[in-house]
């Protein structure tokens, strides 16, 4: 059992920052009406802490390498353990959100020194089959995630979906201490401040200005500027790479076509796939009344097919091409979300989701294992850990702008079904119901029209939801004809065997 206390250290720091990930979906409803929210803070609970772990992965990783990965690791667990604290003591969503962004970052430097540590922890057959653990680890983490987020929220509150990771981090302190260590030689490496401040500055408007868009429509006067300044941030961040002497990412790597598709896919299959159970949580719990558990369970055939699709692939994997395989994934995750959009009507309930859960979960199965050893493999082999983190980066902004984009489609799903029966022409009454807000519309309700308007708020969001899976599914369609076609050739023989698969960063 000693041999294996640096990967248990290692496993539970993994675990909690990938439930996180998915544990606050079911708890948003609750979060809304005690917090009393808006619904872009909503949107804003979970894209903080996706940000944060998409802007600041690769920073992490360099300073890891400069003043220690151990070092790092540790104090990414005491930052996500505090954050978790004021996360689940947070009075107002202004400190919720601050709170979850600060979780965002010590998860980056926990995620960035993984793979380091296990190196300096085990050889050979050892270091396989601990990769082995912390991979089964990982993808079951974001599975279970709506199943502890459930029975917590409903039994004691959705601050304990933050309260429950104190003592875990303990744990993983305490034995991090003792057993974790350095695997390699501390390199006097530049850490490019100014690349992780404009990229970040990047993905932060480029999503400020989507969840405005759904706030306030498409015309508001703060969507468009920074839309457009996030744009001219990501291309002044390709213009700072190019000269610096140690960037976070070399634009040499975009032009290699498999590596720029499998940035594409990763983004994509995560924007297509994961978004939807946020706002289905909110959907089932605050229009169809389910609980937090119930609604949590809804999401297991998702989880499910995704982690057999997972065990089953990896016994043939070596004999399929990934691209094809990448492509096939991402078509099926559309396929699963066109199907649930046409399941879903007005006065439908939650089982027509899990036709659709199910395919999108398959699809899920059959497209992660492959993306970053495709990544890495395409790249030279001192130059994986850096593909790593760039895929690693692609999927977590594909959450985050998939939960600002498809929650202004939700919101306009809804706002159409509410104008047309005449509830409505301001749109406010659209975003109480995106915002969990659907019992507060009824209460403000006259006694006589309160049938009706629950009438109408119930096929306002399952248009709602229809809608945003339209979306989705077009989404994940047009990322499966990307990854087909950037991705028909297979990376070069030298670099693909020159590629550490220890060097992978997976989910």
């Amino acid at each position: 059992m000693r041999k294996w206390s640096p990967l248990i250290a290692v496993c539970l720091g993994t675990f909690m920052l990938l439930v996180d990930v998915t544990i606050v979906n079911v708890a948003l409803p609750d979060m809304a009406v005690d917090l009393r929210t808006s619904f872009s803070a909503l949107q804003w609970v979970v894209d903080g802490y996706a940000l944060a772990l998409a802007a600041l992965l690769m920073g992490a990783g360099g300073l890891a390498d400069r003043i220690g990965h151990r070092l790092v690791y540790l104090a990414g667990l005491v930052v996500f353990a505090l954050a978790s604290l004021a996360c689940g003591l947070a009075p107002d969503p202004t400190v919720l959100i601050v709170s979850r962004v600060v979780q965002g970052v010590g998860g980056a430097a926990m995620i960035a020194t993984t793979f380091a540590l296990l190196n300096g922890s085990y050889t050979g057959r050892e270091r396989g089959m601990a990769y082995g653990m912390w991979a089964a680890v990982s993808g079951a983490s974001s599975a279970v995630g709506p199943l502890i987020g459930g029975p917590l929220t409903e039994g004691l509150s959705w601050r304990w979906i933050f309260f429950v990771n104190l003592p875990v981090s303990a744990v993983a302190i305490a034995l991090g201490l003792r057993v974790l260590r350095d695997g390699q030689a501390r390199h006097a490496r530049r850490i490019d401040v100014v690349g992780v401040v404009v990229f970040s500055a990047a993905i932060g408007s480029v999503t400020f200005g989507m969840v405005s868009a759904g706030e306030h429509g498409w015309g508001a006067p703060s969507c468009w500027p920074a839309l457009c300044a996030g744009a001219a941030l990501l291309l002044t961040f390709l213009v700072v790479e190019t000269r610096t002497a140690e960037p976070l990412l070399e634009p040499s790597l975009l032009r290699n076509r498999v590596f720029s598709g499998v940035l594409l896919a990763a983004l994509l299959l995560n924007f297509a796939a994961y978004v939807s159970l946020t706002y289905s949580s909110i959907w089932m719990q605050s229009v169809l009344r389910l609980t937090p558990v119930t609604a949590g369970l809804v999401a297991l055939p998702m989880s499910g097919a995704a982690f057999a699709a997972s065990a089953l692939l990896g016994r043939v994997m070596h004999r399929l091409r990934p691209g094809n395989m990448i492509a096939g994934g991402i078509l099926l995750v559309g396929v699963g979300d066109l199907l649930g959009f046409a399941l879903v009507h007005a006065w439908s309930s939650w089982p027509a989701l899990l036709p659709g859960f199910f395919v999108v979960g398959l699809g899920v199965g059959l497209a992660t294992p492959p993306l970053s050893s495709t990544g890495t493999a395409a790249v030279p082999a001192q130059r994986a850990g850096m593909a790593g983190g760039a895929i690693y980066t692609a999927r977590q902004a594909g959450v985050a702008f998939g939960i600002a984009l498809l929650g202004s489609v939700f919101t306009a799903g809804a706002h159409h079904t509410l104008a047309g029966r005449h509830i409505e022409s301001s749109g406010s009454a659209a975003h109480d119901v995106a915002g969990a807000r659907s019992a507060d519309l009824l209460r403000s309700a006259p006694a006589g029209s309160r049938h009706l308007l629950d009438e109408a708020i119930h096929a306002a969001a399952a248009n709602g939801i229809a809608a945003l899976l339209a979306v989705a599914g077009l989404v994940g369609v047009a990322g499966a004809l990307i990854s087909f076609l950037m991705l028909r050739e297979r990376p070069t023989p030298e670099t693909a065997a020159e590629a550490r698969p220890e060097r992978v960063l997976a989910e």
